[in-house]
């Protein structure tokens, strides 16, 4: 019902409550949305026309409205959540509007206080976002509706809004953001513009104060981003110009927040936060300070007592800070488009940055250090990898950074956020100028960074900072590239006194946990740059040398701390410079544990003095135990044997080191005293304590083993060692009461569960003398003859007794005891040191049983005297799986070395085949390396005759070592018996007919071995050289023995041209660890981490290359694999040349056909000439005119010259590749006329030479004509050479009538050679025409001279621009493999020319580097409304009525334009809007209307469609003006929440909000929109022209509400 209807009836009708009574909807009836509107319309004309009479008269009829109708109505949409849909939403606040109307006409404060007291309680209490009000209470949503309408009234109520300011508060801390912005926009702008300005002050003073309390309370994301929101919504009210406070009383004026320390680190909070909203609105808050500090130009101060101000205006450098701040905001702006090549113009502002806050002293800084942090924090958080790599270049080059001050100011942020973006791998690859082996440039930098930075820093700050360094290292999961480099960085600071225990702890949990994941190879170099960094830092007056040891323990002796290793020596000159300096044990805190006590008591009952002096009384107190110790322990904890063996090798290669006065083996003596006499008394002590002797054992291992240097093995190295030496003399004096002692233990006294692990130990032992000892022919001779087989037959009598009926512990210990000696001895004998037949002779009987096959171990049953609830007898599987696993061991012996055995039956085998199948799935994976090794020797005899059965054995084999692929302790082993078990001489040698599904499943596991070395380094290299060492022995025996094992290789050629073509293509990640271990090795001896054993993904090419080079031509075999193998090689390269596959640079299609060339080049000398004749070189000139990329262009252009040397009769075939059609050629003709260029090699070899030569001359000039640029310059050098040429020359001048026809070819010759050489004067073109010139391959290379492998495979690639890890040096051909060089085929070139050149094709573009300042103009620098008004405005709207006039249709979608200032942009949208009949465009001024760029796009567009002008100043007023009218406010733009347009709905009252092109919509307008949506996206570059995506959602919005008859 229409306003004007409702007058006319108030105007004729004066009984105005009857009318009333008719409008208003019955009770507990759900009304319409018109006649709510209707009733409202109906209240507001009585309180404007009637008088206070009828006023009266209406009072009790709107009371009964408001109780009767309204507030049962609000608690209906309440609790119905009708208010969540937009019917409900409008019917709610039409419903608020009547409210207000009800209220306007009663005028009585008693109804505003009883409404509020309904009201408020909604706020209260708010537990969180999902809180569900009580029965009969407003939802939070009607809830703040009802309160916007109630605040006009409540002004004079103190301490109502005391608690109204409480119930905000409260809000903004638990509901989410919408409801926070709802809350804010609708309640707290609503209370601020009604009250007074003593009671805005005492309202925003309560704000503030509690904003501030809560953000340092909890400083995380959540409370940062909401504190700005806050912030945002109020700011105009907390940032008051100075002016300003003089129209209002001090005692009203509220305190700047600019003062407070807290403001400022909200602003850096939100700046470096995740959410790019949250940062938007902290800068947004930061350039309103700027602004009003610029605007008043006084003097101001922002800082706390003793700290640098965070934040200064002075008024003598305005100009300057000014100049600062602009700059801060561009690059914090830029940071975020996330994009590098926006963003690294914008980085030589940051130097400007931090030029400005370094100037000026520490007292009067004009910008404090932590901004720049905000920037560098920013960068660090970027999702660009490359932004975050930028910025730690960025700050790895901060000079600032040498100043102790800014050093100081930084350091937290260096052990904080810097640190956690060091762990990331990616900054840790290879700059573009870098090869493999190279420290990556990160690494360089950090070492000179933390060199100048711990240089820079105060004294009395280093030891703190690099404390909390290294804990932080140890606090989280570092990857093992970035630990290293951080380590290696380390291990560049100057020496210093820095860490005591504290620090030795810390590097101990980095070693202990961070480190334990990592690889082998990364890891021990880690190590060693760690613990030289300890030698450096430790203060040895702080700590005692039981905290060195512990320290020192963690580093294993086979990655890192080996003796015979610089390191080793490191640490022994450590030791003798600070003797006698430690602190003193006595003086350690209390805080020992109980086994520490026990274990050191000895030794902190007297002065430490010295390292001897230190380990002699930790022996002591090792071998102390007490006599009352239970017989039945389990075996003491190894770790005290470990750090005891170290001390004592340690202190003996101390008195060995230089300038010492010897006296090793007195020191060794001296120290081992103890343990000997121990050791001595194990056979004859009946009294010993069972944990002494295992203490005693677990010692004397750990000396056997870490005794060895790194070159143990090398007898002249051990004769020159006294350490070792000595020690094995006086192991030597013990030897026989210690192996007394094994066997009676091993042969009968072994009873308890806990025993197993024991004897361990005493096989262990046993081991290690039986290898150290094997060469003294007394202790051989005891050994052999009665030693060995006294143990043997112990144990087989022990496993030969009958079965128990109910099996006891003691029974199955000792059966599992003995099963595991006579593995021993059998690994022994395999080694042959001891003769088996003598010591090992009788196992054939009880093995070759089967019955004893796959022997179970049976689980004990536990009597009342056994200890049931032991570890090992919970885990009885892994001893019944090791037993199993020890029997595979004995068996895999006898097969395989027994020669005097028997062999099997074949109904035996079969048995033993099966029997081996059926441990494989009993055995767990890493014991199954015996079975696989019996197989080996097997399969061979049951080949042919049991198929089924060695296809099963095969396949679970394979099964099993693929399961074992995560495992590299064990991979490795099971990998190498599976391919000598899968890939047998025996294997290879079948062929289909003989055991078709053998073969079959031995080529599909090739397949999937290749397959799997894809991913898995060093899987390929096992198969190459298993089979290389198979076809073709370095030690070969008769021609016959060698063609037989050879003929194999024919039917497996897949195997070697997978080979030919393998090469690291790698994930970017796999390749980066590849290229740090390359890094690692190249450290040489200064890294003890090289002892381990590197995989190089090269080795195959390299195994297999080397394989072909001792192939012998005048054999027929292998002439015929040659031959067989490069019509496979050619095949795959057609296959390439010919598929649709992306071929591009370093690609790997073009890495294949790179590597096929090199092969084919290598292979030439060998192959026969009918064969290269027939096959090859009509190939190289097909393969001439295919795409080809540069590498593999200049190796076909060099066989080519190679075949046609040694084959000239075939020249006329070269010519004809001239005659074809040149569009059909086009630049591919280059490649031969590249082959022209070395005609001086070819022409002595041709036997019409003045023919030949005349013949190139043709054949050139005619493409010297080309219209193509390239090809006339190839064309250009060859005719150059050709006719430089002066013999043939001479002889074509010489021959009668040759002369004058010369002459005038000569003629002709000499003009094209004069247009090349007047190219100087054309730019590009002279450019172009040296630098072919100078090209390697027509300058310095010889394709005669330089055939050899170093160019082939290095200097080629290297020179084409190849990826480095396809470079294959010189050296890796002489170390890694047998490689027969001869005359023909050297490994290194003759010559050094080619070396000495650098890499890089002709064809090249000009790429000058841009000046800073013509970089700096091509930045587009956002345009930031700092200056404009902050006060509020009424908007003016200015309507156009055309369209209306016309009947036009239109929507009620209004788009909101003024942020946006460029023509074109509004023009367009102009356009847009009108032709989809938008209601009205709002602009920031309608003066654009008149720019002609804007009439370019709109095409009078303008003049059917309303325009509105509002200021960006005014919007939020505007926006809030719409919402109370009941739209939508709608926000394009990519926030946290964003709601995707494909599934968003609109309202039909939609007020779309478009923000800038460059900033987007500012974070004081974000709050006030109802919802953000985002355009889907599939691109880079994130974000889409602001007329193009204001279109996009005007057309969603039209489709959605289009009538079906339009």
């Amino acid at each position: 019902m229409s306003s004007l209807l409702i007058n006319e009836i108030l105007t004729n009708c004066t009984y105005t409550d009857k009318i009333l009574e008719s409008f208003i909807w019955p009770i507990d009836s759900l009304p319409d949305l018109e006649r709510i509107e209707a009733v409202n319309i109906l209240i507001e004309a009585c309180n404007v026309r009637g008088s206070e009479e009828n006023r009266d008269k209406l009072s009790p009829g709107v009371r009964a409205l408001l109780w009767d109708r309204c507030i049962p109505l609000l608690r209906q949409i309440s609790e119905n959540g009708l208010h969540k849909n937009e019917p409900g939403l409008k019917a709610l606040h039409a419903l608020c509007r009547l409210l207000s109307s009800c209220l306007a006409l009663l005028c009585d404060s008693g109804e505003v206080e009883k409404l509020t007291m309904i009201t408020l309680p909604v706020f209260q209490n708010l537990e969180g976002e999902d809180c569900t009000q009580s029965k009969g209470q407003f939802d939070i949503d009607v809830a703040v509706e009802v309160l916007a309408v109630l605040l006009p009234s409540l002004t004079s109520d103190l301490e109502l809004l005391v608690k109204l300011t409480s119930c905000i508060l409260s809000a903004v801390k638990v509901l989410s953001d919408d409801r926070v912005s709802k809350i804010l926009v609708r309640v707290l702008f609503t209370l601020l513009n009604c009250v007074n300005d003593r009671s805005r002050t005492d309202i925003l003073q309560r704000l503030w104060l509690d904003l501030c309390t809560w953000h340092e309370s909890e400083k995380n994301m959540t409370v940062t981003a909401r504190t700005l929101l806050c912030l945002i919504a109020v700011s105009d009210y907390l940032f008051t110009p100075s002016e300003m406070s003089l129209l209002h009383d001090r005692h009203n004026y509220l305190s700047d927040p600019r003062l407070s320390q807290s403001f400022w680190v909200i602003i850096q909070s939100g700046l470096t936060h995740r959410d790019n909203v949250a940062r938007k609105r902290a800068l947004y808050l930061l350039k309103k300070c700027v602004a009003l500090s610029e605007a008043e130009n006084m003097e101001f101060l922002a800082s706390s007592d003793g700290e640098m101000c965070f934040f200064r205006w002075t008024p003598s450098k305005s100009q300057v800070l000014q100049k600062f701040w602009q700059d801060y905001v561009l690059v914090m702006e830029t940071l975020e488009e996330n994009q590098i090549h926006v963003v690294r113009p914008v980085l030589n502002r940051l130097n400007t940055l931090i030029e400005t806050t370094a100037s000026g002293k520490k007292d009067a800084a004009l910008v404090h250090p932590s901004w720049l942090l905000c920037v560098y924090q920013r960068m660090f958080h970027s999702e660009n990898k490359a932004v975050m790599k930028e910025g730690v270049h960025h700050l790895l080059e901060l000079e600032l950074l040498k100043c102790p001050v800014f050093a100081l100011a930084f350091s937290q942020f260096i052990v904080g956020p810097f640190m956690d973006v060091l762990s990331d791998s990616t900054l840790y690859h290879r700059s573009t100028n870098q090869i493999i082996g190279e420290c990556p440039e990160v690494g360089l930098k950090l070492q000179d960074f933390l060199v100048n930075f711990f240089g820079s820093l105060p004294e009395e700050h280093k030891g703190s900072v690099l404390l909390q360094l290294i804990q932080r290292m140890g606090s989280r999961h570092w990857c093992a590239v970035p630990l290293l480099f951080l380590s290696q960085a380390l291990a560049r600071l100057l020496p210093s006194p820095l860490l005591g225990p504290d620090g030795l702890q810390a590097l101990r949990e980095v070693l202990r946990c961070t480190m334990i994941t990592h690889q082998v190879q990364l890891r021990g170099a880690a190590q060693c740059f760690l613990l030289h960094s300890a030698l450096c830092w430790t203060d040895v007056q702080a700590v005692t040398l039981e905290e060195v040891f512990s320290f020192l323990v963690h580093f294993r002796y086979d990655e890192s701390l080996c003796r015979g290793t610089a390191l080793w020596k490191e640490v022994c000159d450590w030791f003798a410079n600070n003797k006698g300096k430690f602190r003193s044990a006595m003086g350690k805190s209390g805080t020992m544990t109980p086994q520490e006590a026990e274990l050191t008591s000895a030794a902190t009952e007297v002065e430490v003095a010295s390292l001897q002096s230190y380990t002699q009384h930790r022996l002591e107190a090792f071998l102390t135990v007490p006599a009352s110790t239970e017989q039945t322990d389990s075996l003491p904890d190894s770790g005290e044997a470990e750090l005891l063996s170290l001390a004592i090798l340690l202190s003996a290669d101390v008195e060995e080191s230089p300038g010492r006065d010897g006296g090793t083996q007195e020191t060794l003596e001296r120290l081992l005293l103890p343990l000997l006499d121990v050791l001595r008394r194990l056979s004859t002590s009946l009294y010993l304590p069972l944990r002494k002797s295992d203490k005693s054992l677990q010692l004397l291992l750990r000396l056997l083993k870490l005794r060895r240097s790194r070159t143990g093995t090398d007898p002249e190295t051990n004769a020159d060692d006294c350490v070792a030496a000595t020690v094995s003399a006086l192991v030597l004096t013990v030897v026989e009461p210690v192996q007394n002692f094994i066997a009676r233990r091993l042969t009968g006294e072994l009873q308890e569960v806990c025993d197993v692990e024991r004897a361990g130990l005493y096989l262990a032992v046993l081991r290690e003398l039986l290898q150290e000892f094997s060469g003294v022919p007394w202790y051989h001779g005891n050994m052999q003859q009665s030693f060995l087989p006294g143990l043997s037959a112990g144990s087989l009598r022990t496993l030969s007794e009958p079965s128990e009926q109910v099996p006891s512990v003691r029974g199955q210990v000792q059966r599992a005891v003995a099963m595991a000696v006579l593995s021993l001895l059998c690994e022994v004998a395999r080694g042959k040191v001891f003769n088996a037949s003598l010591s090992l002779g009788s196992l054939r009987e009880h093995f070759y049983r089967p019955e004893h096959l796959n022997q179970a171990l049976l689980k004990p049953v536990a009597t009342a005297s056994d200890v049931d609830d032991s570890p090992l007898l919970r885990d009885w599987g892994r001893v019944a799986a090791h037993f199993i696993g020890d029997q595979w061991t004995c068996l895999s012996f006898l097969q395989q070395v027994a020669v005097p055995v028997t062999p099997l039956e074949a109904p035996g085998l079969r048995a033993a085949l099966q029997a081996a199948v059926e441990a494989l799935s009993l055995l767990p994976s890493d014991l199954v390396l015996p079975v696989l090794d019996f197989m080996a020797s097997v399969l061979p005899q049951m080949a042919v005759c049991e198929e089924n059965h060695c296809v099963e054995a095969v396949a679970l084999s394979w099964k099993v070592v693929q399961g074992l692929s995560s495992n590299a302790h064990d991979f490795w082993p099971a990998l190498q018996a599976f391919v000598r078990l899968a890939f047998h001489r025996a294997a290879l040698d079948l062929i289909p007919e003989q055991a078709p599904m053998l073969t079959t499943t031995i080529q599909q596991i090739g397949c999937e071995l290749m397959e799997l070395s894809e991913v898995k380094s060093g899987v390929f290299n096992t198969l190459i050289s298993h089979c290389c060492r198979t076809w073709l022995p370095s030690d070969p025996g008769s021609e016959a023995r060698d063609d037989a094992r050879f003929s194999s290789a024919l039917t497996h050629l897949d195997i070697l041209k997978e080979a030919c073509l393998h090469g690291p293509v790698f994930r970017r990640d796999q390749r980066l660890i590849q290229e740090v271990q390359v890094y690692v090795e190249q450290l040489g001896d200064q890294c003890a981490a090289n002892l381990a054993i590197t995989r190089d993904e090269q080795f195959p090419r390299v195994c297999v290359l080397a394989f072909l080079s001792r192939l012998q031509p005048s054999n027929e075999l292998h002439q015929a694999l040659l031959e067989k193998l490069v019509l496979q090689l050619v095949e795959k390269d057609k296959g390439i040349a010919k598929s649709k596959a992306r071929y591009y640079s370093n690609s790997l299609q073009h890495r294949i056909r790179n590597r096929v060339w090199q092969t084919l080049l290598l292979l030439l000398p060998k192959l026969r000439r009918e064969f290269v004749v027939g096959t090859l070189l009509g190939y190289a000139f097909e393969a001439g005119f295919s795409s080809n990329q540069a590498s593999v262009k200049y190796l076909i252009e060099w066989a080519m010259v190679l075949m046609l040397y040694h084959n000239p009769s075939h020249m006329d075939h070269f010519w004809a590749c001239f005659s074809g059609d040149q569009e059909k050629t086009k630049t591919s003709i280059c490649t031969f006329l590249s082959v022209l260029v070395h005609m001086s090699i070819l022409l002595p070899r041709l036997e019409d030479q003045t023919g030949q030569w005349r013949k190139a001359l043709e054949v050139i000039l005619l493409w010297c004509f080309s219209h193509n640029f390239s090809v006339r310059l190839y064309a250009l050098l060859a005719l150059k050479r050709v006719w430089g040429l002066e013999g043939p020359r001479a002889a074509a001048e010489g021959v009668p009538g040759g002369a004058d026809a010369l002459g005038g070819l000569a003629t002709i010759i000499q003009a094209c050679l004069n247009q090349a050489e007047a190219m100087q004067n054309t730019g590009n073109a002279m450019k172009n025409w040296s630098r072919i010139q100078e090209h390697f391959f027509f300058s310095a290379f010889h394709p005669l001279r330089d055939y050899s492998v170093e160019t082939i495979f290095y200097s080629f690639p290297r020179l084409s621009e190849l990826s480095d890890d396809e470079w294959i040096p010189p050296w890796k051909f002489e170390k890694m493999a047998v490689f027969s060089a001869d005359s023909s085929l050297p490994v290194r070139n003759p010559v050094p020319d080619l070396s000495q050149m650098h890499p890089g094709d002709w064809i090249q573009q000009d790429k000058g580097e841009l000046e800073p300042e013509d970089r700096w103009t091509e930045v587009q620098k956002k345009i930031t409304a700092w200056r404009l008004s902050f006060h509020e405005q009424e908007p003016q709207l200015a309507a156009q009525q055309r369209a209306l006039r016309l009947g036009k249709l239109t929507s009620a979608l209004l788009v909101v334009a003024s942020l946006i200032d460029k023509p074109t942009n509004l023009g367009g949208l102009c356009r847009t809007c009108e032709i989809f009949g938008a209601s009205a465009l709002v602009l920031d001024s309608l003066r654009h209307v008149s720019d002609k760029q804007f009439q370019a796009l709109s095409v009078s567009s303008e003049l059917w469609l309303p325009l509105l002008e509002v200021k960006p100043a005014d919007l939020s007023a505007f926006l809030q003006g719409k919402k109370t009218e009941g739209y939508c406010i709608v926000g394009v733009e990519q926030t946290a929440n964003s709601q995707s347009l494909q599934d968003y709905k609109f309202p039909e009252k939609t007020l779309l909000l478009l923000g800038n092109e460059k900033e987007g919509i500012p974070a004081n307008l974000l709050q006030l929109l109802d919802v953000c949506v985002e355009i889907p996206q599939q691109g880079v570059i994130r974000s889409l022209n602001v007329h193009v995506s204001a279109a996009l959602l005007v057309w969603e919005y039209t489709r959605q509400h289009l009538q079906p008859t339009q």
